[in-house]
């Protein structure tokens, strides 16, 4: 019985913890959306070359004239900040002191008096990790899970809430397929068992392939396209059993 309650109040707490954060998701998006910002929320493991994609796709969006800004969270060291300042684009560093994930009041607090008055895209690299980000809504309309061919295929059977309420997948490190014996088709597959429909891109920073192809959906949202609705953001919206998932809403 008292582990029963406990449980219970556990839950409890948690499910008021996000509560509070999709209000503030829900504000910030409405924030972001009203200046014509696009937040693009980048989910992967630690290892999985989010950091050089991301550093790839904003010296394109530099070279092409858009105005982009980019957010890194980390518990630890500003390494990925300065990787990413060699873009040219504006970056800021986070340091969640061990916390696992960013959160929206957060993110805005970070945003405030910082994000350039004209920044269309911005890229917020998330902490390495599948689990907790997983579970919070940061304002986003474009959310992707990333993997590297180095991972497994069997990575979005691992982190379904990760990969299912993606709007976007990427795989990454696609140069080492070969010697990781990546099972390219096993990977779609599961992919696609969590979240029927969704886009999937193989990419590789090194080679360049695959390279432009995030920076080009989020321009598609900037122009009025509509992402993907992963089947499990509508089953959340209809209860999924009392489970809470964020559910980020198209600007």
């Amino acid at each position: 019985m008292c582990q029963s309650g406990h449980a219970g109040r556990t839950a409890d707490l948690r499910r008021a913890v996000l509560a509070r954060n999709d209000d503030g998701a829900r504000e910030l998006r409405a924030a972001l959306t009203a200046r014509g910002t696009v937040a693009v929320n980048l989910l992967s493991s630690p290892g999985s070359g989010k950091t050089a994609l991301l550093e790839a796709e904003l010296g394109l969006a530099r070279r092409r004239g858009v105005s982009v800004a980019a957010l890194t969270a980390d518990l630890a060291t500003e390494n990925d900040a300065l990787r990413l300042a060699r873009s040219g684009a504006p970056v800021k560093q986070v340091l969640t002191d061990g916390l696992c994930h960013l959160e929206a009041r957060m993110l805005a607090g970070h945003l405030d008096g910082w994000l350039p008055g004209d920044c269309r895209l911005l890229f917020v690299e998330n902490v390495g990790n599948l689990v907790c980000p997983a579970s919070y809504d940061l304002g986003e309309s474009l959310r992707v899970a990333l993997a590297s061919v180095t991972e497994g295929e069997d990575k979005p059977l691992k982190y379904p809430t990760a990969f299912g309420l993606a709007h976007l997948v990427l795989v990454t490190k696609a140069d080492l397929a070969a010697a990781a014996e990546f099972d390219e088709a096993a990977f779609l597959a599961n992919v696609q068992r969590v979240n029927p429909g969704v886009e999937v891109v193989t990419t590789s920073a090194r080679t360049g392939d695959g390279v432009g192809a995030l920076l080009e959906r989020a321009l598609a949202l900037l122009d009025g396209a509509a992402p993907h609705r992963p089947v499990m953001a509508a089953q959340v919206r209809e209860g999924d059993e009392g489970h809470h998932h964020p559910v980020p809403e198209p600007s």
